[in-house]
């Protein structure tokens, strides 16, 4: 099957798939940003849609604090018995939940909370009805935070969230670091036990298993680890972390999470770990994975809005609370109110969306009262700004801290003013530029509707390599004081 990749673009990391009937449903990380885990959704397995998220309220995770990289982990998604589940750790939060639904796009229930030590779980029903977590056993609080247990496995009762035995330890691949996303199915005879190692960075790589008895004791495959893109030259990095599903056609596809990386020697990923796909197929009882290939057979959306629906756009996404706390649709548009925050704090006053595509242009209408602007975002210490400040503009790089600041001169209509985010690639020159991913260029359109640029920020700053945090770029407006409206967003093309 010819698969378009990435599946599904932007910031979507650790996907998890099952097939109900002639419907796919896929579900991804995501970490500090609030509504969290959205739910996908296809009828071909190509074209995706946003039906939903699992956590709809700021209750059902515990993010208002918790660290960057911290937040909604690896989920699962599976469905039994009219129910779907999605079991996932809410790292340094309320530990691993389990979350109910009888419609994927929601309402979802408020989470079970488990007695799991572990992250990455995953529930499989066994043929006597008996549902088992397999997780892996890395330990992120108490006395032994850091120690691996290896990948561990206990039969669970849905209902309470507990398990019913102790943990056995059953796999834990082939000498990779950090064992972990396992997934348990069952084909034929066999039981098959798929893992991720390697670290989800250059040597992430996915292995697997198989038994006769789910408890094993179970045999590693011939080819190990069988999907890696380590030590190549393709253009998707970091592939791992996959789960299987068989379509409705008969034909398996892993769905996992990878990188596009852009440069030359030293590569860097603009918009973090996507969701990609690639096909399966079984040789003597071992699954055979095709490498990971790029494809265009799904264009990069486009994305405009006015504001003019009753409801916020579910692709908006906010910082460890939802847009809903720091926002309010208005006749004139979309009305942002500042708290003091900056975007170099836990919880800015921020409505953004994951950046999709690598070449393009952010634009956003604005009518600033106070101070405001467009930033985009890996993290609270890495993130560039084009800010609206008494009547005056200014360009802002904040890396690791360091901030750097080009101010325009121009005075400006703050009643409505156009700021610009627009990327650039770097080139595949072989000199300094053409080792970054890209280059960000921050303006405004003056009254001709020309774009006057203050400033060039390297694009690799905001990269997964340079920042480390587990998410991708996120884009949108932000508000430190006073009132922004935005009366028109769009990511399009340049």
């Amino acid at each position: 099957m010819l698969l378009p990749n990435p599946l599904i673009p932007g910031f979507n990391p650790d996907p998890s798939v099952v097939r109900v009937g002639d419907d796919y449903y896929l579900c991804t990380s995501s970490f500090e940003y609030l509504p969290g885990l959205p739910i996908y959704h296809s009828k071909d397995f190509i074209h995706w849609n946003l039906i939903g998220h699992v956590v709809s309220t700021e209750h059902q995770l515990n993010s208002a604090e918790i660290p960057t990289n911290g937040g909604a982990w690896a989920p699962t998604i599976r469905h039994h018995l009219g129910v779907f589940y999605v079991v996932v750790t809410d790292a340094m939060g309320r530990g691993t939940l389990i979350f109910t639904a009888t419609d994927p796009a929601g309402p979802w229930s408020d989470g079970i909370v488990t007695n799991i030590s572990g992250i990455d779980p995953d529930i499989f029903w066994d043929e006597d009805g008996s549902c088992y977590a397999t997780f892996s056993g890395l330990q992120l609080t108490g006395k032994e935070f850091g120690k691996h247990l290896g990948i561990q496995q206990a039969k669970i009762d849905l209902t309470t969230g507990q398990l019913l035995e102790e943990p056995r330890s059953i796999w834990s691949g082939v000498g990779g670091m950090f064992p972990e996303a396992p997934h348990i199915y069952k084909v034929g005879d066999w039981y098959y036990l798929f893992i991720a190692e390697g670290g989800t960075e250059r040597g992430h790589g996915e292995s697997v298993a198989r038994s006769r008895q789910l408890a094993g004791p179970y045999e590693s495959g011939p080819n190990n680890p069988f999907l890696t893109a380590r030590s190549t030259i393709r253009p998707i990095q970091n592939t791992g972390h996959g789960d299987l599903v068989q379509l409705v056609n008969g034909d398996w596809v892993m769905v996992l999470l990878g990188m596009r990386t852009r440069g030359q020697t030293r590569s860097f990923s603009s918009l973090g770990r996507e969701t990609f796909a690639t096909n399966i197929t079984w040789v003597d009882d071992w699954p055979v994975a095709e490498p990971v290939h790029a494809s265009d057979l799904v264009a990069a959306p486009e994305f405009r809005e006015d504001f003019s629906s009753s409801e916020l756009n579910q692709e908006f996404i906010s910082i460890r609370r939802l847009p809903s706390s720091v926002s309010k649709l208005e006749a004139d548009g979309l009305r942002i109110t500042g708290d003091g925050s900056s975007m170099s704090d836990l919880r800015p006053a921020f409505v953004g969306r994951r950046l999709r595509r690598h070449e393009g242009i952010v634009r956003a209408n604005l009518s600033v009262n106070g101070i405001g602007g467009i930033s985009i975002r890996y993290d609270e210490v890495s993130h560039y700004d084009i800010e609206i400040s008494n009547r005056k503009i200014i360009a802002r790089s904040s890396i690791s801290r360091i901030v750097h600041e080009v101010k325009c001169e121009d005075q400006i209509d703050v009643t409505k003013t156009e700021l610009y985010m627009e990327f650039v690639p770097s080139g595949q020159n072989f000199n300094i530029d053409g080792q970054s991913c890209d280059f960000i260029r921050l303006g405004y359109f003056d009254k001709s509707g020309e774009k006057r640029m203050i400033a060039e920020f390297d694009g690799r700053f905001l990269s997964a390599e340079v920042a480390c945090s587990f998410t991708g770029r996120v884009v949108g407006v932000y508000c430190t004081e006073g009132e922004v409206i935005v009366h028109q967003y769009s990511e399009t093309a340049n």
